[in-house]
């Protein structure tokens, strides 16, 4: 595989994404600890003063002492309680950062501003000389002196210094880990899709046995459905090619070797006994015929179903059309005694193309006549309902099996039982009355009993014929 190749692949591709969304995290988890985090205590540790300052504002002159030592035992703070009296306590005050201990000009300045101040309540921002870091000083006056409450607005500990410093380290170490982890996922996702792109390609080479797999992915199991669903039905369409060729094969070689013969019989015997030559003509323009049949069927599904074929509308009497249509039958009820029922009703009038729905109803009686039973009757029924005219082809034969209902209508389909009679048979007549009912909008259907006959049908709607 080469360079380009291997870096469009989805093994790859999906091991660049995990890597980059992983890095991304990281990343923003980085921006968060080491600047949102500066941000978020300064807020935390501005919002702890506020309650503070209140807390002691509100306190009782009594117990401030102890109080005092429970807001510094509670909260990184430090306090100097400067009394009227000249007394001074201090609270934490030579805890780590806390400039309330030290002899130190600046923060005085700002004590004495505080204290000069005429609100009870004052707060002033500051920067320790030492770190440049920031703090807050407030001043809380009460009625016997004066409180200064201290306290750092940034994490100066060691702690935070070290978690910040173990930052870089552990987003090294998560980075490793997450490579391998998305290594890991993408050939976890991509094998599949990988075999299944492998056998694909042995199903296009007419490997229609192959067999896809699941691996408990929902969208990969879908999927490899769809592909084994796919090459059960190329398989069956394959078959019923292999048996069209040879079903054509045998129709068109039998026709042409009787056209051959007898024109040969005409050409060297009877072409100076006029019975016996017109007899051999006969039958050799019924051969023609029969070639004549075959070759516009395949045409006609051809045409049909890449939608070539443009529908003539024009309004008729249905009835009219079933009658005359049975008139060409006549011959077989005469010579091989069949039996045609008919039952219609009067003024059927549609829409829809004349020719073609001449076609659907010669399909399908001819395809009872094949397959109707002992008895050799056809009962062919038109009738009228509140929305649509049905019209019914009913035979008495063996009927059709229930695993082959849905394959009836499909091109190359033929059962491969006996017929009643000897007729050419390619499997298309049912999928060209598929494919004319299909563009007419027109529904249709089969009902069929085994041993007891099948009943085809279809229905024109009465507000598409007006």
């Amino acid at each position: 595989m080469n360079i380009k190749k291997r870096i469009n692949s989805l093994n790859f591709k999906t091991l660049s994404y995990l890597v980059i969304f992983s890095v991304s995290i990281l990343l923003v988890f980085w921006i968060i600890q080491t600047i949102f985090s500066v941000v978020l205590y300064e807020k935390i540790q501005v919002d702890t003063m506020e309650n503070i300052s209140k807390e002691i504002y509100n306190a009782d002159i009594n117990e401030l002492d102890s109080i005092l030592g429970e807001i510094v035992y509670n909260h990184n703070v430090c306090i100097k309680y400067v009394m009227d009296n000249g007394a001074v306590l201090d609270y934490n005050t030579k805890g780590f950062g806390c400039l309330l201990g030290r002899n130190d000009s600046n923060i005085s300045v700002y004590m004495h501003d505080l204290y000069d101040s005429e609100e009870d309540v004052k707060a002033v921002k500051l920067l320790v000389p030492n770190n440049e870091s920031k703090a807050l000083l407030y001043g809380i006056r009460q009625s016997n002196g004066y409180v200064y409450v201290f306290s750092m607005l940034e994490d100066i500990n060691n702690t935070s210094k070290l978690l910040k410093a173990q930052i870089i380290y552990i987003v090294f170490v998560v980075i490793i880990l997450a490579i391998l982890i998305a290594f890991f996922i993408s050939k976890r996702i991509t094998k599949p899709i990988e075999e299944i792109t492998d056998k694909a390609k042995r199903l296009a080479d007419g490997e229609y046995d192959v067999k896809f797999r699941k691996n408990g992915v929902t969208e990969i199991d879908d999927l490899a459905d769809a592909l084994n669903y796919v090459g059960s039905e190329i398989g069956k369409t394959d078959e019923f090619r292999r048996d069209l060729m040879a079903n054509v094969s045998h129709d068109l070689k039998t026709p042409l070797t009787m056209i051959k013969a007898y024109s040969e019989m005409v050409r060297d015997i009877s072409y100076k006994n006029k019975k016996k030559r017109e007899e051999h003509l006969d039958i050799i323009i019924a051969e023609t015929d029969r070639l004549n049949t075959l070759v516009n069927d395949i045409l006609t599904l051809s045409k049909l179903q890449a939608n070539a074929e443009v529908l003539n509308v024009e309004e008729f009497d249905l009835n009219l059309e079933i009658e005359n249509i049975l008139k060409r039958y006549q011959i077989i009820k005469e010579t091989e005694n069949y039996i045609i029922n008919y039952e219609g009703v009067k003024n059927a009038v549609i829409r829809a193309d004349r020719m073609k729905i001449n076609q659907v109803i010669y399909n399908l009686i001819n395809n009872a006549i094949n397959y109707t039973g002992e008895d050799k009757t056809v009962n062919i029924r038109l009738i009228e309902k509140a929305t649509v005219y049905r019209i019914e082809i009913e035979d008495h034969g063996k009927g059709i099996e229930e695993k082959d209902i849905n394959y009836i209508w499909d091109k190359y389909y033929k059962q491969e039982k006996n017929h009643q009679r000897n007729v050419i048979g390619t499997g298309l007549g049912l999928s060209i009355v598929k494919n004319i009912l299909t563009i007419h909008g027109f529904k249709y259907g089969v009902n069929s009993v085994k041993k007891k006959g099948s009943t085809f049908y279809f229905e024109i709607d009465k507000n598409k014929c007006k």
